[in-house]
């Protein structure tokens, strides 16, 4: 791109930051605002980032890739700065975000400007006067309130679950800092209102205010059936207009009061309220703010509901496609653990069958489908019914996974899968088993130690499809009287930095088996 021309604006100073590349363009004005001399700047834009007090640096980025992945054009903050005189000053940033056509972010142009000294103390006795004693938030410190503001909403923008937004608002100390005192997070669910989220001194939930009709005298109520926020100020007016919520927050030394309705999409999905100590009212531009919170709040509120939707979606689908019950097979005691793991909206295709074979045999299977969504449980549900469809014809146990990876591969998916097959003749303890590209099984002994199981290893399923050449040889194994085969997924033994070794001896720590001298897992 063309290089920019700049100019200064008073007090303010312009600034375009390429992202793919790190070059930073700033005027002479912008670096006066960060009381940089020219001869000082040498492009590196952490020159200017080292001037910013802890932590800011880090909300001014989280701001920004909330920005920019919700597709917004632009953002706005408040950053602490500490010149050379060692002085703190607040700085304000305005940024447009400027995009290719494939969407693709390509220049961040702005404007930073001087804001003022930041009273980071409370002011001396004299300068104090006009305020309440034990004034917070808005009526002490304006714009560090705004600061607030805008870091509780870039945090929130993280939470993948209620809870997580539920824990945000009470847990990081910002409503504390805004001069809330006590908090009250409900959801809007078929004309009640379900209170998931409360955070007061003192005072515990209120069983009978858990849940509550729309149309009830309740500011809450009102809030959701107004679509408008609602605002308080003093103790005898909250009285006389709420007399029934009242006498459970009369305890409480709060004078004022707000409540947020919470909409997405033209539709309120809960409400937010908030109680203040010392509060003298709600100036316009706080209300502007507290409706930045609200929106940030519904934001964040409705897709985590989404993401728990689609979990449970997803974690109901992987069930109806795994075994009710486990077969009774004489001379074999079978058992299974699933327990799927959960990061965000992710679930996995893991999956575990016993099947009753021909002559009081069993075939036991442990697989894993590639990927963490709805399509590798689809995936997985398909496999499963193919394995034991091909079991039950009575195909030996190459055969059956050779024919299950043939399925995959035309099943119109890029998806691959790895399991382990056993068929198990409990009258002899001989096990015959396939392993295509899964984790070596373990076997306890009878004395509880444990020993692996070195079975022939193959290519995932969907990779190998030769039907007319084997690719999925059979090991031929015998069990003692007593002893038990352990399958697994390598969920259960991969982690960062672990090796899996480590992993499975830690497994087997875990189910309390005691490790023999020199044992691996092969």
């Amino acid at each position: 791109p063309r290089p920019l021309t700049v100019r200064s604006v008073g007090r303010a100073g312009r600034f375009a930051f390429a992202p793919d590349t790190g070059r930073l363009h700033v005027d002479h004005a912008a670096l006066a605002v960060f009381d940089v001399t020219p001869a000082e700047w040498t492009g590196d834009p952490k020159t200017l980032v080292d001037r910013l007090l802890p932590g800011d640096a880090e909300r001014l980025e989280a701001l920004i890739t909330r920005a920019v992945a919700r597709g917004r054009s632009g953002y706005g903050a408040y950053l602490r700065l500490r010149g050379r005189d060692g002085s703190i000053r607040w700085i304000h940033s305005r940024g447009g975000i400027r995009r290719d056509r494939q969407g693709r972010v390509r220049w961040i142009i702005g404007v930073v400007r001087d804001a003022g000294v930041a009273p980071l103390h409370p002011p001396e006795p004299d300068a104090a006067r006009t305020l309440p004693e034990g004034a917070e938030g808005w009526d002490r410190d304006p714009e560090a309130a705004v600061g607030v503001t805008e870091e509780t909403v870039a945090a929130l923008a993280r939470a993948r679950s209620v809870r997580d937004v539920a824990d945000l608002l009470r847990v990081r100390g910002g409503m504390e800092r805004l001069g809330v005192i006590g908090l009250t997070l409900g959801l809007v669910e078929a004309g009640r209102i379900h209170v998931v989220a409360e955070g007061r001194e003192d005072i515990g939930p209120v069983s009978e205010l858990l849940y509550t009709r729309v149309d009830e005298p309740f500011p809450m109520s009102e809030a959701v059936r107004t679509h408008s926020p609602l605002f308080i100020v003093g103790r005898e007016e909250f009285a006389a207009r709420y007399p029934r919520l009242w006498p459970h927050i009369a305890s409480l030394p709060m004078t004022a009061a707000a409540y947020l309705p919470l909409i997405a999409r033209d539709r309120v999905i809960g409400v937010i309220g908030l109680l203040y100590r010392e509060k003298r009212g709600f100036p316009a531009r706080e209300r502007n703010f507290l409706a930045v919170l609200a929106g940030g709040i519904a934001q964040s509120l409705q897709s985590a509901m989404l993401i728990e939707r689609d979990h449970e979606l997803a974690a109901d689908l992987q069930k109806t496609m795994l075994p009710r019950s486990l077969p009774a097979v004489h001379g074999l005691h079978i058992a299974a653990r699933y327990r799927p793991a959960r990061i965000g909206r992710d679930v996995g295709g893991d999956w575990y069958d016993a099947i009753p074979l021909p002559g009081g045999r069993l075939a036991a299977v442990v697989g894993d489908v590639q990927g963490h969504d709805t399509h590798a449980a689809a995936v997985m549900g398909q496999l499963r019914t193919v394995l034991r469809a091909y079991a039950a014809e009575g195909h030996e146990p190459g055969a059956v996974v050779q024919r299950a990876s043939a399925f995959l591969r035309d099943l119109d998916t890029e998806r691959y899968a790895t399991c382990v097959y056993a068929d198990v003749d409990p009258t002899t303890g001989w096990l015959r088993m396939v392993r295509a590209g899964h984790v070596q099984p373990l076997v306890r002994r009878v004395d509880g130690t444990w020993r692996p199981l070195s079975v022939a290893g193959s290519l995932p399923l969907g990779l190998s499809t030769d039907l007319a050449r084997p690719e999925h040889p059979v090991t031929t194994l015998e069990l003692e009287p007593g002893e038990s085969l352990l399958m697994y997924t390598d969920g259960l033994v991969e982690r960062p930095g672990v090796d899996p070794e480590e992993g499975a001896t830690l497994l087997l720590h875990s189910l309390g088996y005691p490790v023999s001298d020199g044992a691996g897992t092969g």
